[in-house]
């Protein structure tokens, strides 16, 4: 793994966002590394924790916004495939998925009346001119 491919996650985080970063780069679940890293924080001491989560925030860039929004666009059709992930069923990724093909196919509908139409026959015959 490079380093590049770890990042803070600031949208998702609650604090820093470093448990959110290391979730996503490693693809867990955000409650799983939170969970360990409270583990962690119980366990071996609060001082180390600490230390180690400020050291992270500290070093960890935060998440460009272009991969931000590249999670976003796919955040919607993720399918869980246990039952400790989260993500939908299968059934709701399928009505997800419909819908935004849908909402294409009106898209598409729209613009093919309009090419079709008088008025952009017109708006054609004053450009060319």
């Amino acid at each position: 793994m490079n380093a590049k491919s770890l990042y803070r996650d600031t949208e998702n985080g609650k604090i820093g966002g470093v448990c959110a970063g290391l979730a996503a780069t490693f693809g867990a679940e955000v409650w799983l590394v939170r969970l360990l890293f409270v583990s962690l924080f119980l366990f071996t001491g609060f001082f180390l924790a600490i230390l180690i989560y400020i050291i992270a925030w500290l070093l960890l860039e935060k998440m460009p916004i272009e991969k931000q929004q590249q999670r976003s666009i796919y955040a919607n059709h993720s399918m869980k495939t246990k039952p400790w992930q989260q993500g939908h069923t299968a059934e709701k990724l399928l009505d997800n998925i419909t819908a935004e093909l849908d909402d294409i196919d009106q898209g598409l509908q729209k613009m093919e009346n309009y090419v079709i139409s008088f008025s952009f026959k017109m708006d054609r015959e004053f450009k060319q001119k």
